[in-house]
């Protein structure tokens, strides 16, 4: 069969170890050890099983702990110092091999960045130093802050020992490879970055100096593997924080590890949670940054190295952009975490030709879901993480076909639609506009709206290809639903904008901000957005971006923007296009030629500005159309009707889909 990523699913060999393609699953945190010893579970093999039938060559296992006395900074994390993990290590080993994937664990130590709560003392590092992250958990704790303790050099000799000791056990257990976590100020990062490396011994100063711990570590572990097996180090090309490493001096760094690694696996940024999550996000990109953003660096590598087997992660989305980055030299291979949490049935849809069926990762809200944390992890994938309830990965077929309508074209519309399909049942869609997205069609015009646009064409090639029945530009009513005779109706219209009537109204042009975001409406030069959260933010980025001066007013005296996953960018995105935000200010009267904001709260003395506009745009929230979707009560058996979505109630995408598939799981 001649496939159009035939680079993509190359097999290849490295010691005499083989891989089916060069699709690599990232390594998340796992959060399924057990959480007595932190060994292998059922439930850790389970979770593991979604990517390794998914049709990856390699399944990683993130933040596997060398020494959990001292490195720990998840709750059930891997460790790999007892050698009772052996046995339990196997049970994942089989499970990989029996899906023809290398199943891989990530040695790690992140010195700095266990909290002294963790392990009942200092965490030991290259030298002595105060992180940022230490400074605010201590002051969230009401504690004084404990600097980090530097190694001896007798306790390097230990940890170096520690490294080999791990690789040997996963050997023990059936593993080919392990991942040497370099990157992303572990430990190992933390010796080799001048910003926290200030010894004066052999393993500090010159950057040879730095790279000792590396090397040795590495040549221990050749030794504990023998030469029959791959090693992968993980590196960070870039740090990003000014002080750090840059791509200049890695590449240096790579000039002493180079010969002794079978695979450079190529990140960038540092991990920092707790203390300056702005350098984090780089290894967890949110939507508003590039995609593919460490390419250039795999590339500037391949390009220094061109015999060092490389493979990139960061943001890259598919098979079709993996195909173009192996084709053109600029990798060997390329890793996915949360593309492959969105559809770890990636690789295999794109093999066989259904890359209409792929659902698109959003890089919206996984920073904190990444792991089971809550009960909603993937905004886009219902089935992440319930391989317990759905152990192939879908539904159930329904014991008895039903005739379904499912009533509106946005996301909760199309993943009923999926659903329904994958129950077995006969679906048709009505959809009253032209095009099938609902809201996505309005959210997405942003130039840094790019992974919507991926969703947004999912949700249009899905239901151009699905099977189903769609009616465009068909405003159904009950009485036409009711004509159809339908066992089972899920209605999903969606919500309308709320646009409150203010003093002075009709003095000023007012529209939603979408609307004019997305150029359906006039817009003037001078523009007031009326809310602050996500919709107005974006809408007020996005055309100041276009050179309109713009001013938000937002009644809150303070949002919170992380909370879609933007890491705070759309704040400083704000700054740079020069948005004026107004926080704790509310619109009180609309004039010719401009509006009146005044101060909210107990502090509103003397609160008032007048503000020269030419229009006014609203982005308040929106009213789901309940009443209007309960008009459908009566067109079936009516404990056959639901209403979902933000015609339920308003939410995001995430809360469309899940409430989606909740509906069409029992129909």
């Amino acid at each position: 069969m001649k496939n159009k990523y035939p680079h993509v699913y190359d097999p290849f060999e490295i010691r005499g170890v083989w891989f089916k393609n060069r699709l690599q699953q990232a390594p998340p945190g796992c959060f399924f050890a057990g959480d007595d010893r932190g060994f292998v579970t059922d439930l850790f093999v389970k979770y593991f099983r979604q990517y390794a039938k998914g049709g990856v060559a390699i399944c990683e296992v993130g933040n596997c702990s060398i020494d959990i006395t001292e490195s720990s900074d998840e709750d059930r994390q891997l460790q790999l110092s007892d050698p009772d993990c052996v046995q339990k290590l196997k049970l994942f080993a089989e499970m990989c091999a029996s899906y023809g994937v290398q199943g891989v664990m990530e040695l790690t130590h992140n010195g700095k960045d266990t909290a002294p709560e963790k392990i009942g003392r200092a965490a030991f590092s290259c030298s002595s130093f105060l992180t940022p992250a230490e400074i605010k958990r201590a002051k969230m704790a009401g504690r004084e802050p404990v600097p980090t303790e530097a190694m001896t050099v007798e306790h390097i000799h230990e940890t170096v020992k520690k490294y080999a000791r791990a690789a040997g056990f996963c050997k023990q257990a059936g593993m080919k490879m392990v991942n040497i976590h370099g990157a992303h100020g572990n430990l190992i990062a933390q010796f080799a970055s001048p910003y926290f490396n200030k010894r004066t011994d052999e393993y500090g100063g010159s950057l040879e100096n730095r790279a000792r711990f590396a090397c040795e570590i590495i040549d221990a572990v050749r030794a504990e593997v023998g030469e029959d097996f791959v090693i992968e180090y993980r590196i960070s090309a870039d740090e990003i924080h000014p002080e750090q490493m840059h791509i200049d001096e890695t590449v240096e760094f790579i000039r002493y590890i180079k010969d002794k690694i079978d695979i450079l696996h190529v990140s960038a940024g540092i991990h920092d949670v707790w203390g300056e999550p702005y350098y984090m996000r780089y290894l967890m990109s949110n939507y508003t940054m590039e995609q593919q953003l460490n390419v250039k660096f795999a590339e500037r590598i391949k390009k220094e190295f061109p015999d060092l087997f490389v493979s990139v992660v960061g943001a890259i989305k598919d098979p079709a952009q993996a195909e173009e980055i192996i084709a053109s030299g600029k990798a060997d291979m390329v890793a996915m975490n949360r593309g492959l949490h969105a559809d770890y049935d990636m690789p295999k849809k794109y093999a066989e030709g259904r890359e209409w069926e792929h659902m698109p990762c959003l890089r919206c809200q996984c920073f904190r879901m990444a792991s089971p944390h809550t009960a909603k992890l993937c905004s886009v994938n219902p089935m992440w993480g319930r391989f317990d309830d759905y152990p192939e990965g879908r539904l159930p077929k329904a014991p008895v076909k039903k005739k379904t309508a499912v009533i509106g074209g946005g996301p909760a519309g199309v993943e009923a639609v999926k659903r329904l399909l994958e129950r077995g049942h006969d679906v048709t869609l009505y959809e009253k506009n032209d095009r099938i997205g609902g809201h996505i069609n309005d959210g997405c015009a942003a130039p840094f709206k790019q992974d919507l646009r991926d969703y947004l064409k999912y949700m249009q090639d899905f239901m151009a290809n699905c099977g189903a029945r769609v009616f465009l530009n068909t405003e159904a009513t009950p009485e036409m639903i009711a004509a159809e005779n339908y066992d089972a109706v899920i209605v999903a219209i969606g919500a309308d904008p709320v646009m409150p009537v203010f003093p002075g109204n009709g003095k000023l042009p007012v529209y939603w901000a979408p609307d004019a975001e997305n150029g359906k409406v006039p817009c003037g030069e001078n523009v007031v957005i009326i809310g602050g959260s996500s919709v107005g933010t974006e809408a007020s980025i996005s055309l100041a971006m276009k050179g309109r001066k713009v001013t938000v007013i937002e009644m809150a005296g303070q949002v919170n923007l992380m909370k879609n996953g933007s890491f705070g960018d759309l704040e400083r995105m704000s700054d740079k296009y020069g948005v004026t935000r107004l926080l704790g200010w509310k619109l009180a009267e609309i004039r010719e030629d401009g509006v009146i904001a005044e101060r909210t709260g107990e502090d509103a003395e003397d609160g008032q500005v007048f503000i020269p506009a030419d229009t006014v745009l609203m982005a308040v929230g929106m009213k789901p159309r309940t009443k209007e979707a309960f008009a459908f009560a009566h067109v079936c058996p009516e404990t056959s009707v639901q209403v979902i979505g933000d015609a339920s109630a308003s939410g995001d995408i995430r809360d469309a889909v899940y409430h989606a598939f909740e509906a069409a799981r029992f129909v």
